[in-house]
């Protein structure tokens, strides 16, 4: 890498933060998003950067590209996965909770919604809807016309539309609600958790086949509180809140070893999604607080 000049250099690194989440929003997983840099980077350093002439743009485009490849590849490595797959939860700092529209495209509920559109349609939703790419540009990072992009672009927002939560609350109500059931569940007060679930609220666990977890999500509080009560500790344990993806989410120790993490979704003043990841291989990066930006 001799060759690679200080300016080339300063570049990558001034955008490094934006193409982590692209990376991120477009694969769900912080380790195949630092796998994707680290093939960026390699891109980057045999380009010649005088013929660049908007280092952004080419950079989001070689990100793409490559984080493309691995989406396409992951349906392969799911279809053995144990259990339900959540994404991988980040220590998110406090300007991506001040920034709403990006802490909502990096949320547990919604990087699920993004799941179910196809691998192309997820990423030229990321990149105009989160990222507000051009057209031109996003075409030339998926191989495609910008009709054909604008038409991608069309199909998978109202696909969007018709499956992301309703957040009607405003960003106080839902910490409230949150810091409600935080405050409940590392309590075990069972009737504060009963006010604060909706009816008909789905839990989701991922244990990866590491850890115990429910095989498929739980639906109704009934079921949800049973299982919670089932699988607490007998000894206890500690907990902490954090900023999770943007939001407040509970950070769970056993023994001093960090054992899980909790994300919520809030809708109509109630608690409608439990997100809790077990996988120790997805709780690797929660002791240091990721800079997304877009």
């Amino acid at each position: 890498m001799s060759g690679v000049t200080t300016s080339a250099t300063d570049t990558f690194v001034a955008h490094r933060n934006l193409l982590f989440t692209v990376s991120y929003e477009m694969l769900g997983s912080a380790a195949d998003a630092e796998d994707v840099l680290q093939e960026t980077w390699l891109r980057w350093a045999e380009v010649d950067h005088e013929a660049v002439r908007d280092e952004r743009a080419y950079l989001v485009r070689i990100v793409t590209r490559l984080s493309l490849n691995r989406l396409r590849t992951q349906a392969r490595r799911r279809e053995q996965y144990v259990g339900p797959w959540l994404p991988e939860p980040l220590l998110t700092t406090p300007d991506v909770a001040e920034d709403v529209e990006l802490a909502d495209s990096v949320s547990m509920a919604m990087l699920l919604v993004l799941e179910t559109l196809a691998p192309t349609e997820r990423a030229v939703f990321v990149l105009r809807e989160v990222f507000d790419v051009g057209y031109d540009e996003i075409a030339a990072a998926v191989d495609k016309s910008p009709a054909a992009v604008r038409q991608i672009a069309h199909r998978a927002r109202a696909h969007i539309d018709e499956r992301r939560p309703r957040a009607d609350v405003s960003v106080s109500q839902r910490d409230e609600v949150i810091g409600k059931f935080l405050v409940a569940a590392s309590t075990g007060d069972i009737q504060s958790l009963m006010d604060v679930l909706a009816p008909d609220v789905v839990l989701v666990t991922d244990g990866g086949g590491f850890k115990k977890a429910a095989l498929r999500p739980i639906l109704g509080r009934d079921k949800v509180l049973r299982f919670l009560d089932g699988v607490a500790p007998e000894g206890g344990a500690q907990a902490d809140m954090v900023v999770v993806n943007g939001a407040p989410a509970l950070r769970v120790f056993l023994d001093g070893e960090l054992d899980s993490v909790g994300s919520l979704l809030v809708e109509d003043g109630l608690v409608t999604g439990i997100y809790w990841v077990r996988n120790p291989e997805k709780l690797v990066r929660l002791d240091e607080v990721v800079s997304l930006t877009r």
